[in-house]
C-alpha cells in the first residue's frame, strides 16, 4: 500500500508511520513541524522515520490552499490517514483561530483533494471530546453528540459532519475515529503524562485538577495505531437498503461513512494513573489539588464493541505496563539522572 499520513511527525502519526513502514508499506508523511510544542521532538521522530525504506516526508500545512490537492494528484495514495490538527482543549480557549485554520480549513482542503482523487479509504481523526457533556457511559458511537465543551471539540465534531457530507455526495469511503486519552513513548509535552513525569523528576508540584476526581480511558499509543492500521482494511460501503442499515447501526444510512471509538475500554481514576507514574519513577509527587479547568470533562470511557466487530482487535495494554514504558522512554530521551 501507499499511505498518506498527515501529521506524520506528530505523536500518533509517528507511531502509525513506523508500524506501516515495518510492514513494508510506502508512507508519504506530511507535517508542518509547527511550534505548538518543541519542534525538536517532531524532528527527532521524523529523523527516525527517514532512516527506514519507504518513507518520504513533505513539509507543509494542511490548510494551505491546493497543497493536499497536489499531493493527492501526484501520489494517488491507496489510503489516507488524516492526523494533522491543532490539538489541545485548553489552548483552544487561548488561540481559537489556530483551530479554525488547521482543523476546519485543513479538513476542507483534505475533502476537496479526496473528492478529486478518491482513495480506497479515507480515515480522519476525531476525539472523545466530541461527547462533551454526555454523562451516560461508556460512550457509544451512536450517542447524540451536540454538547461540545471546548472549541477544539467543536472543530472535531464539525470535521465529522463535513466528512459525512462529502462521503454522501462523492462516494468517498470514510472512517472517523474518536481517540481516548492517548499516551506512551514520544508523547506530546503538553499532555498530562509529560507534565506529571517532568514535574516529579524535577521536584516540582503537579497540578491535579478537579481535586483528583477525574477518570480517563487511557489508551496506549501502540494499541491505538494497531487499531487504526486494522481499520484501514475495513472501509465502509454505502448501505444498499434498510436491512443493512438495521444490521449495522454504526453506518450512515446515506453514505459510506462511519465513526469508531478507539479506547482501552476502561475508565481509570486520575489518582491511580499518577500513582503508576510515581511507582515507575521511584519518586512521590507533591500534589496541588485544583478545581476543574474550563472546557474539561470529569470522565471519559469508550465502548469498544464496534472496533472489535470490525477488526477483531481490542486494545490490551494495562496502565501499569504503559506507564512504565513511557517513564522508561522519558528517562532515556530527556537524559534523566538516576
Amino acid at each position: 500500500m501507499k499511505v498518506l499520513v498527515t501529521g506524520a511527525a506528530g505523536f500518533i502519526g509517528y507511531h502509525l508511520s513506523e508500524l506501516l513502514l515495518a510492514e513494508g508499506h510506502e508512507v508519504i508523511g506530511l507535517d508542518s513541524h509547527n511550534d505548538y510544542y518543541d519542534p525538536a521532538l517532531k524532528a527527532a521522530r521524523e529523523a527516525r522515520l527517514k532512516t527506514q525504506p519507504g518513507y518520504r516526508g513533505i513539509r507543509g500545512w494542511v490548510e494551505d490552499p491546493g497543497l493536499l490537492m497536489d499531493i493527492f494528484a501526484a501520489e494517488r495514495p491507496d489510503a489516507v490517514v488524516h492526523l494533522a490538527a491543532q490539538a489541545g482543549v485548553r489552548y483552544s480557549i487561548q488561540n481559537p483561530r489556530a483551530y479554525a485554520e488547521a482543523n476546519l480549513l485543513g479538513c476542507f482542503e483534505l475533502l476537496e483533494a479526496a473528492r478529486a482523487h478518491t482513495p480506497k479509504h479515507l480515515l480522519i481523526a476525531s476525539t472523545s471530546s466530541v461527547y462533551g457533556a454526555n454523562t451516560e457511559m461508556p460512550y457509544r458511537e451512536t450517542d447524540k453528540v451536540d454538547t461540545q465543551m471546548s472549541f477544539y471539540a467543536a472543530t472535531k465534531k464539525s470535521s465529522e459532519v463535513m466528512a459525512h457530507s462529502y462521503a454522501h455526495l462523492f462516494d468517498i469511503p470514510t472512517t472517523m475515529f474518536r481517540f481516548f486519552t492517548v499516551y506512551g513513548p514520544w508523547g506530546r509535552p503538553d499532555m498530562a503524562p509529560h507534565l506529571f513525569t517532568s514535574a516529579i523528576f524535577e521536584g516540582r508540584p503537579i497540578k491535579v485538577f478537579n481535586y483528583g476526581e477525574m477518570r480517563r480511558d487511557f489508551t496506549y499509543v501502540t494499541d491505538l495505531v494497531r487499531a487504526i492500521r486494522l481499520l484501514i482494511e475495513a472501509a465502509p460501503e454505502r448501505p444498499d437498503g434498510p436491512d443493512q442499515i438495521a444490521a449495522d447501526d454504526s453506518l450512515s444510512p446515506v453514505a459510506p461513512w462511519r465513526v469508531v471509538n478507539i479506547g482501552n475500554g476502561e475508565a481509570v481514576q486520575l489518582m491511580e494513573f499518577i500513582a503508576e507514574i510515581e511507582a515507575a519513577s521511584g519518586r512521590e509527587a507533591t500534589k496541588n489539588m485544583m478545581p476543574i479547568q474550563p472546557g474539561d470533562v470529569p470522565a471519559t470511557w469508550a465502548d469498544t464493541a464496534l472496533l472489535r466487530r470490525l477488526t477483531g482487535y481490542a486494545p490490551e495494554t494495562s496502565v501499569r505496563e504503559g506507564v512504565r514504558a513511557y517513564v522508561d522512554w522519558f528517562r532515556d530521551y530527556y537524559k534523566v539522572a538516576d
